[in-house]
């Protein structure tokens, strides 16, 4: 019975391998882009011209433009100056620069972090499990008494006391 379960969980982990080798590409792709998400790293800038409401607060103008911690640097007339663009309070245009991803790397970092809200929360759901199942059925992939596996005890147990050393860093 033992032999059973470890042959079928090895082919389990064989195949669903190989079958989640693209979705591992994009998590492994998107993880490093959103580590340096704070950066510009492989981002484009796209020039924005938006007409809007005239005389929007200083306070209002980052909600609108949704630009996180914008700050108004300085005002010269009807002209508001920020360190992405400007906005004229007179006439209500906004010109101003954003920094977007590819189009492609766009899409893919926004399936990395999918919500319950988006119709494809349940891959991010198979996903996590699949990872789950790949950490169990690693065990079975070599024969308990052999030394291969005894080493593999010790790199597991060096692998989680580093994973709680890294969590309780900061």
């Amino acid at each position: 019975m033992a032999k059973k379960l470890g042959a079928t969980m090895r082919i389990i982990h064989r195949y669903l391998g190989f079958f989640l080798t693209g979705i591992m590409a994009v998590y492994a792709t998107t993880g490093t882009v959103l580590i340096l998400r704070d950066t510009d790293f492989l981002k484009e800038e796209i020039r924005v011209e938006k007409q809007l409401k005239p005389n929007i607060s200083k306070g209002q103008l980052g909600k609108v433009l949704k630009i996180r911690s914008l700050k108004v640097e300085k005002e010269v007339g009807d002209v508001l100056y920020f360190r992405e663009g400007t906005y004229n309070k007179k006439t209500g245009i906004a010109n101003y620069m954003i920094k977007k991803l590819p189009r492609v790397l766009e899409k893919m970092t926004h399936l990395h972090k999918a919500k319950t809200g988006d119709p494809l929360f349940f891959l991010n759901i198979f996903f996590a499990a699949s990872l789950l199942f790949f950490v169990i059925s690693a065990f079975w992939m070599f024969i308990p008494k052999t030394t291969i596996f005894r080493k593999g005890l010790y790199f597991t147990l060096a692998g989680i006391i580093l994973t709680l050393i890294l969590i309780y860093i900061k």
